[in-house]
């Protein structure tokens, strides 16, 4: 009997370990910026040494969570170090399987809401100031890396930019590309007419004869060494002098085939930014959608959008496995980084 209990104890013991394991930590920063009106939410994923106690992070009536522990003591050593830039109308804590992820991959993951284009306060004018975004980043940045209780866990040669769909706009911003609202102009008159981008954009009375100085602004960011643009935006409006300005490793990725945005295309059939950078790699993950990065849906997730009349962000392509697809976009960051 003895011997029995023993290894029943053993055996929870086990198993409480590998799910401490599955749980990052996870953390808020409140951060100043000078060039907003007031502080940039923030918040850090990372490995854990010891857990504390557990929340779920980014759960509503649409989208499911991801379980963190809150406070919890960093792993110890160096970690590589991801700033992370959420799409129009999303929020830093809608990509928590995300961070989560890679936090279990041995990163640390640095993420802000912006202001402008964040859930709840998304308008297309102000999302096109694009170094508003950048400069959140930035300005987290210098937060993390001045605080004590963060600062040595970082490994300051292996800082990534990654972005989704705006937020990959934002992380090619910090590598040191630019972007030419003319160009622009011209994309959304002619080739881009009718695209998700372009249409959006025109519901919110942008005006792509005079786009806001912001967005052709430089936000280079020299401690960014490596990019991982998911889905970005904006792409048919590069500024085609500043693409000898990225030296950095960049991964380009979609998601999709069939179902790849036009907007979102990087390579040779849609804007070729992946031939236009001299050191681009290009990965495709299916089937699925742009949509079908962000968080998995809960069962009532579609009929909560549809009494909403939202974007139907829950409908993904016949045959496609959400989950699956993170996995996917998890293995793929995680090869291009050496995690």
């Amino acid at each position: 009997m003895k011997t029995l209990v023993l290894g029943t104890l053993l055996a929870m013991t086990c198993t409480a370990a590998l799910a401490e394991q599955q749980i990052a930590g996870y953390d808020r920063l409140t951060v100043p910026a000078s060039h907003r009106s007031s502080a940039v939410a923030a918040s850090v994923w990372y490995p854990i040494e010891t857990p504390t106690y557990r929340n779920v992070i980014g759960d509503n009536a649409v989208f499911k969570g991801t379980s963190a522990y809150i406070g919890a003591a960093i792993k110890d050593g160096k970690h590589p170090l991801i700033v992370l830039s959420h799409g129009s109308g999303g929020n830093m804590d809608g990509l928590s399987w995300l961070s989560s992820g890679l936090a279990l991959k041995g990163a640390m993951v640095l993420a802000v809401n912006h202001r402008g284009s964040t859930s709840g306060d998304s308008s297309p004018r102000r999302s096109m100031r694009l170094n508003e975004r950048a400069q959140d980043l930035t300005a987290a940045l210098d937060e993390l890396l001045n605080d004590p209780a963060f600062a040595d866990y970082i490994d300051e040669d292996r800082i990534t930019s990654l972005g989704f769909s705006l937020g990959g706009a934002t992380a090619l911003n910090l590598a040191g590309l630019r972007f030419d609202g003319d160009q622009y102009n011209e994309y959304c008159k002619g080739l881009g007419k009718g695209q998700a981008d372009c249409v959006f954009l025109s519901k919110g009375g942008v005006d792509f004869a005079r786009m806001p100085s912001g967005f052709s602004k430089g936000a280079r960011d020299n401690r960014v060494s490596a990019v991982i643009a998911v889905d970005p935006g904006f792409t048919y409006g590069i500024a085609e002098q500043s693409l000898a300005d990225v030296s950095q490793p960049v991964l380009l990725l979609n998601i999709g085939e069939e179902n790849l945005w036009k907007a979102a295309d990087v390579g040779e059939e849609g804007s070729n930014l992946v031939g236009k950078l001299e050191n681009a790699s290009h990965a495709v993950v299916k089937p699925g959608h742009h949509f079908t990065f962000l968080a998995e849906c809960k069962p009532e997730g579609p009929a909560v959008l549809a009494a909403e009349k939202d974007d139907p962000v829950c409908d993904d392509p016949e045959g496609t496995n959400r989950a699956q697809i993170h996995d996917d976009i998890l293995e793929e960051i995680a090869r291009f980084l050496k995690l």
